[in-house]
């Protein structure tokens, strides 16, 4: 199956299902495919054999947290954009992570407004003012 040339796949790794979820629903009218993994394993072996255009971390998750997946998951695609998100953010923490290679640090429950904006930055795809007046 060959995918259109603006299909964007994302992969949403969290633990907590209610969250993906809602992370998902967040991201839903963006047009894009959305994966979900329960555990950074499942993130990393997903990312194996799938291709993804961007993936969106939960910082804490079993197996890999979501700053030791990331050169796991840079391993199958160099450029690919990780957006970690966690509940214990701090500048510090911030930090740590974007020196890990992430695209950006979010802080845990995320804005809509501000996840929605960071992902379509990361893909590449017009941003929430513009995308809603087409």
């Amino acid at each position: 199956m060959t995918l259109p040339p603006f299909h964007r796949r994302i992969l949403v790794a969290d633990d907590d299902r209610e969250v993906r979820l809602g992370v998902a629903d967040l991201l839903n009218d963006l047009g894009l495919e959305i994966l979900h993994a329960e555990t950074g394993i499942e993130a990393v072996e997903l990312v194996r054999g799938t291709r993804i255009d961007a993936a969106l971390l939960d910082m804490h998750m079993p197996g890999y947290t979501g700053m030791q997946a990331i050169p796991l998951l840079r391993g199958f695609n160099k450029v690919l954009p990780c957006i970690v998100y966690s509940g214990r953010w701090s500048p510090d923490l911030e930090q740590e992570v974007l020196s890990a290679g992430a695209f950006a640090c979010l802080k845990k429950p995320v804005e809509p407004v501000m996840l929605r904006r960071t992902v379509c930055v990361a893909l590449g795809l017009r941003t929430d003012a513009s995308y809603h007046n087409n």
